[in-house]
């Protein structure tokens, strides 16, 4: 189900506003980028079941010591999905995604986690369960991947976040790799939205169900509205993130802002969730300007 004309209508109204005020201001957007990294790794390991927290994500990428005993396998996790995030902002403004990305984004993730796996597609034998659900065959995954490129790269009429949504969920439907897919599969959405001219989004670890039920609703009803809903509302959250520091606005949490509005706080955080005022989470911490009005 194609996104709704009131929900198109505020992306474009905001990428609009966001193209206007980030002239000469590349310095400050990067610098909102390299503080949103380890939130950005932080979520997307932690929805693959990593034990490591944001603040230990944070010092795993600043190089610092952290307090507990944790394997290199997820210290790798962080560090190399660091890496792939970092890499996308460059290759995105290059070429539209093709499989030969693809592959090189899975090899940078997946190295010194293991090597034999890295960068390449399930071969003969290796097959792949989520659940109840069974991956498609390995002899299939090249072709399915192949096609998913092309009917993305293809498509000029299907709204931006409707194809990015459909892509994601063929991507993760077939499953191409051993390890890894989840990852990349997020990763590839910022790399479509960067090469659109979008800044990144977070899937987040707290609205997992949710997320997966996108999933099972394309896997047993090729149903795309929920991933659709769920992407479009990360990428509102992330512009009117990006807005609120390009105007140079005093950013307060949403609680201290219920009381200075009087408003209740639930149902502000219920608008937030929503995207119907300005807000947007830092750290898991819903935050807004100070002057933002309460009904967009």
């Amino acid at each position: 189900m194609p996104t709704i004309k009131t929900t198109k209508t505020r992306i474009e109204n905001l990428k609009k506003e966001y193209e206007n005020l980030r002239k000469g201001k590349d310095a400050l957007l990067q610098i909102i980028d390299e503080v949103e990294l380890p939130e950005n790794v932080y979520n997307s390991n932690a929805i693959e079941n990593s034990t490591l927290t944001l603040k230990e994500t944070e010092k795993i990428l600043l190089e610092m010591e952290v307090s507990r005993d944790i394997s290199l396998r997820e210290v790798f996790e962080a560090k190399n999905l660091a890496q792939v995030s970092n890499y996308i902002k460059t290759k995105a403004k290059e070429m539209e995604i093709n499989e030969e990305t693809i592959l090189l984004l899975h090899k940078i993730l997946i190295t010194n986690i293991n090597e034999e796996i890295a960068g390449r597609f399930r071969q003969e034998g290796e097959y792949v369960r989520v659940g109840t659900y069974i991956a498609p065959a390995p002899e299939h995954v090249k072709r399915l991947i192949g096609q998913n490129i092309i009917n993305y790269n293809s498509d000029n009429e299907t709204y931006f976040t409707d194809k990015i949504a459909r892509f994601h969920l063929e991507f993760e439907h077939t499953h191409p790799f051993i390890d890894g897919n989840g990852r990349i599969g997020r990763v590839l959405i910022n790399y479509q939205l960067l090469r659109l001219g979008f800044p990144p989004v977070i899937i987040r670890d707290k609205e997992k169900k949710d997320y997966y039920r996108a999933f099972t609703e394309y896997d047993e009803k090729s149903q795309t509205k929920r991933m659709e809903k769920i992407i479009s509302l990360a990428l509102m959250e992330s512009l009117n993130k990006r807005l609120t520091y390009l105007k140079g606005e005093t950013i307060i949490t949403l609680s201290e802002y219920s009381k200075k509005q009087k408003k209740s706080l639930t149902a502000l955080i219920n608008a937030a969730h929503r995207q119907t005022i300005m807000a947007f989470r830092e750290k898991g911490v819903w935050k807004i300007s100070d002057k933002a009005k309460t009904v967009k």
